[in-house]
């Protein structure tokens, strides 16, 4: 899901959309019905596992995408594809008319090559999808994996920097530059380490937070030691 607006509409939906079907929400903070049909949206359209995107618009904030689509009341949602308005609904529907609304646009949606490489997930495969898609964030994560796995954590770190940051990229990141902890005590017995030095050696607090990142959000001693690292800091 992504908060689309003016200026990044032409590259979230319209270039998007000729990859997949693209889902747009067009809302605003005071309608009622909005707030009730978006989560359904985000619901049924997280359960398709990327085969369609939504990308949701506040129309107040945004009246060049409102009257691109002659928006006349809300919620009103568009389905694009290859750039172009092939389906859509105005007034919030129940969540079984939006499953369907969503599966057709799923199922009509054939593999692109830069899917089908990205998914053989081999290096070769990977680098080819990036010919085609230098930006592609599947491709370059995993190429980036694939470097570090092979000692080359410096092409990797550069290979990352070509697209914005996100909890992928951090991750990965953190591998090329950390390693592969050795065991959970190993993280923890690093990280009591490193605390005393966060606050006045640089290196030592991105490497501390790298082992948080590799550790990741889901591990519940993360929360624990993140807020030791903001003691030390603050």
């Amino acid at each position: 899901m992504a908060d689309v607006t003016d200026q990044t509409f032409e590259q979230d939906v319209i270039e998007r959309s000729k990859t997949r079907p693209v889902v747009v929400d067009l809302w605003a903070e005071w309608c009622g019905p909005c707030k009730t049909l978006g989560p359904i949206l985000e619901k049924v359209i997280e359960e398709t596992g990327g085969e369609v995107e939504l990308a949701k618009v506040d129309v107040d904030a945004n009246p060049q995408i409102s009257r691109a689509f002659q928006v006349q009341s809300i919620p009103a949602v568009y389905a694009l594809k290859d750039g172009k308005v092939v389906d859509g609904f105005v007034g919030a529907q129940p969540e079984e008319a939006v499953r369907t609304f969503v599966a057709g646009l799923a199922g009509a949606t054939e593999p692109t090559e830069v899917e089908r490489l990205v998914e053989l997930g081999d290096e070769e495969s990977l680098r080819k999808a990036l010919e085609i898609e230098p930006d592609n964030e599947d491709a370059i994560v995993g190429l980036g994996e694939h470097l570090v796995v092979e000692g080359r954590p410096d092409e990797a770190l550069a290979l990352l920097a070509r697209i914005p940051e996100s909890a992928e990229t951090r991750r990965v990141a953190a591998l090329a530059r950390v390693g592969v902890p050795t065991s959970d005590d190993d993280t923890d017995a690093q990280l009591e380490t490193l605390l005393p030095q966060v606050k006045d050696d640089e290196e030592a607090r991105q490497r501390f937070v790298d082992l948080l990142e590799l550790l990741g959000p889901d591990d519940p001693r993360t929360a624990s030691w993140r807020k030791r690292l903001t003691a030390q800091l603050f």
